[in-house]
């Protein structure tokens, strides 16, 4: 743990796109980190205030390259903001100059080199650093996120999966297959790039599910999932665009594998004790319903249960923001628990 009033000089790479941009302004509040580099190649000299009003007054900073040879002297810590592949290649030359990395992109989420080649369609950049890597979830990984030197964070649909299921799943309560998942996200989870499914005439008084009947985002749901539980996991996962700018609300349906009764019983115990200490979970009881009006903005996460005892299943829900909880956020989250920081420290609950 570090003496009180130390900082820790950190860098975004990435810092143009919505992530990045939301890391930015947490970082610049935090009380003990100190932004002292962003990078973003469509924007290198340019004042970030400059390109970004919001941040007019609040930072000085100049975007740059994103050269880990010339930041990596400069900081103790990076957050990567960058598409899957260029990340890793990044990810290994911070990490091998003993920078510690928090990786938002897919390319160490997945243990398995096979399965990520698989699902991203690409080889692996980085392969020797996928058993050092700790998923970036504290719910589930806080010891070793303590000692963590290259952070995956979560996604932000797994994210809000995993938080609404696990709980139920690791107490044994329903079947680990087959499991349905249906996600609504908003707008901002595709990204800041143009691209026409995401124009406002094409979202505005939309709601569509794509991504079936395979998104990348599902084995790493599988894959944590089935850690919880020890059994392996099978899920059929739908996503869909809604017209709002940020936010994600979960539905997971899991076949009940004891009687109604011991389910009503222990499913209420269960979520309590498993995020009674949690600050970034918010229990809300059997019955429950989830609503991103109420997270948005926040690193909080909503989950609600109920049982569905007419055809023998679990409902477990959530809400999270995409871009807090779901991303910049939590990666901030596990910043705070691997430098000894309050772990809520920079981080809206509000």
């Amino acid at each position: 743990m570090l003496e009180p009033g130390v900082s820790i000089k950190v860098g975004v790479v990435g810092a143009s796109g919505y992530a990045g941009q939301e890391l930015v302004a947490l970082l610049l509040r935090h009380p003990r980190a100190e932004l002292v580099a962003v990078t973003s190649r469509q924007y290198a000299g340019q004042r970030v205030a400059k390109v970004f009003p919001r941040f007019e007054g609040r930072t000085d900073l100049l975007f740059s390259e994103p050269d880990p040879d010339q930041l990596s002297g400069q900081v103790q810590a990076v957050f990567l903001a960058l598409p899957h592949k260029a990340a890793a290649e990044i990810a290994a030359a911070f990490h091998a100059r003993g920078v510690v990395v928090y990786d938002l992109s897919a390319d160490f989420r997945l243990r398995s080199r096979a399965l990520y080649e698989a699902t991203y369609q690409t080889e692996h950049p980085a392969p020797e650093l996928l058993a050092e890597a700790v998923y970036g979830l504290p719910e589930r990984y806080r010891a070793d996120l303590r000692v963590a030197q290259l952070v995956a964070c979560p996604g932000c649909y797994p994210t809000s999966v995993i938080l609404a299921a696990a709980p139920a799943l690791a107490a044994g309560i329903v079947e680990p297959a087959p499991i349905l998942i249906n996600s609504l996200s908003g707008v901002s989870g595709a990204g800041r790039k143009a691209v026409e499914t995401s124009l406002f005439c094409e979202c505005n008084e939309s709601v569509r599910a794509y991504g079936r009947p395979f998104h990348r985002h599902l084995p790493e749901m599988e894959q944590e999932l089935s850690a919880a539980c020890g059994l392996e996991v099978r899920a059929s996962f739908t996503p869909h665009l809604v017209p709002v700018n940020r936010g994600i609300v979960t539905n997971v349906q899991m076949p009940l594998r004891v009687p109604v009764s011991e389910a009503k019983a222990r499913l209420p115990e269960v979520y309590a004790e498993a995020y009674a200490r949690e600050p970034f979970v918010r229990w809300l009881g059997m019955g429950g319903m989830p609503d991103t009006k109420l997270v948005v903005g926040t690193n909080l996460c909503e989950v609600g249960v109920h049982v569905d005892e007419r055809v023998g299943m679990v409902w477990a829900g959530s809400a999270i923001d995409n871009l807090v909880k779901g991303a910049s956020g939590q990666a901030l989250q596990a910043f705070n628990i691997r430098f000894g920081f309050v772990e809520t420290e920079g981080l809206p609950l509000l």
